[in-house]
């Protein structure tokens, strides 16, 4: 055992996913992500940058998709990527139809900022007609209000019962073809709270940070 256990990796055989052409979790190559921060409406600046991003290995690219502009641009900067790209949703539900409508092989979203059941059956209905994957996104700016009053402030207690609410949600409308994105920032100690759920469900975990109090 090395001094800082923590740093040690075992790797739990998880659930399989799709992200366009590739696969997440099972006995496939973990997958390298890399996010453009251009803007998303400058289709050539994005693309260019995109091609730089893969030339470096990433397997997928995330890009922000704020607005209406952003999404509609997608159905360009889609056909011109060489890996499949990742649309990140920040609030309207109508983005993340569009996302997936133009071509985004996965939609990041935190359903907890998204809206009622309603607008995430949308979501999903969208995803599923245009064979999307979706990344379940929990950090302390998207926890729902009674979570958040319940437990008085962002906490991995609080971000668990946020994740299990919503990939409930998904998986009650036969929708599995998700992950998980924890993100908080704490104390190392408290980082196996978010993985062990994690292990429970065989979810894919594509990213979980945290940092040294």
């Amino acid at each position: 055992m090395s001094l800082k256990p923590f740093r040690d990796i075992s790797r739990k055989k998880t659930k399989v996913i799709n992200v366009g052409v590739v696969k997440i979790g099972g006995d496939n190559p973990i997958s390298v992500q890399s996010m453009t921060n251009t803007l998303t409406t400058d289709v050539k600046a994005t693309i260019k940058q995109i091609n730089d991003i893969c030339e470096e290995g990433a397997d997928l690219v995330r890009i922000s998709c704020p607005d209406e502009g952003s999404t509609f641009a997608l159905k360009e900067i889609t056909k011109h990527a060489p890996v499949p790209i990742i649309a990140d949703i920040h609030f309207h539900y109508k983005r993340a139809i569009e996302a997936a409508e133009n071509g985004a092989k996965c939609l990041r979203i935190n359903p907890g900022n998204i809206g009622n059941k309603q607008k995430i059956y949308e979501v999903l209905s969208a995803a599923k007609n245009n064979d999307c994957s979706i990344r379940i996104g929990v950090n302390a700016g998207s926890l729902e209000k009674d979570i958040l009053d319940k437990y008085k402030e962002p906490c991995p207690e609080a971000l668990v019962e946020s994740a299990l609410r919503n990939i409930k949600i998904l998986e009650d409308q036969n929708f599995f073809n998700l992950q998980m994105f924890f993100c908080l920032s704490l104390p190392i100690d408290s980082y196996p709270k978010f993985v062990i759920i994690l292990y429970i469900l065989e979810l894919p975990k594509q990213e979980a940070l945290y940092q040294e109090a």
